[in-house]
């Protein structure tokens, strides 16, 4: 369906235009749709069944029939410099560069990783308050980043529909 993919792109709007920490930018977003959202649905059966990881297929159904998908990811993101210790490291100066993880790089400052939970917050605000359906969903990221759709070495997705009753809830 054509609108849900200006019900996307207006989510990706509220992402980008979400507060950032320190009013840095280290947000990447991105709308798939059409054979992307299939191609992105048969990674994540892929994944699943590679992987031996529940809900892959379950999750990768509900991307198959959505009519399209935000993607939101944090990119080289900088240590915000508080020295705070959410990250888990006294000192910023002391977390570690992020590593290559099994689905995601890490660790981040945690400030950075809140910017991305503001972004997609802001994005399924906007989804709600257009009626749209819509779940935020971590094992689209991992596909998204196993087909390179993103640079993000964090990703989320969120895919969007609309029917009679929402596909995302009672699975």
């Amino acid at each position: 369906m054509e609108i849900m993919e200006t019900v996307a792109q207006l989510m990706a709007l509220s992402a980008r235009t979400a507060p950032k920490a320190a009013g840095k930018d280290f947000v990447e977003i991105r709308v798939i749709k059409g054979d992307e959202v299939k191609a992105l649905a048969d990674a994540m059966f892929a994944y699943g069944e590679k992987s031996g990881k529940g809900n892959f297929d379950r999750d990768g159904k509900n991307v198959l029939n959505s009519d399209a998908v935000l993607l939101v990811g944090i990119k080289d993101a900088a240590k915000l410099g508080l020295n705070c210790g959410a990250c888990g490291y006294s000192r910023c100066a002391d977390l570690p560069d992020a590593e290559k993880g099994p689905e995601f790089d890490g660790p981040w400052c945690a400030w950075r990783v809140i910017d991305l939970g503001i972004a997609l917050g802001s994005a399924v605000k906007t989804a709600s308050i257009l009626n749209a359906d819509n779940r935020i969903m971590y094992r689209i990221g991992v596909a998204a980043r196993i087909l390179k759709m993103m640079e993000s070495q964090l990703v989320v997705g969120v895919p969007v529909s609309a029917t009679g009753k929402s596909i995302y809830f009672d699975r």
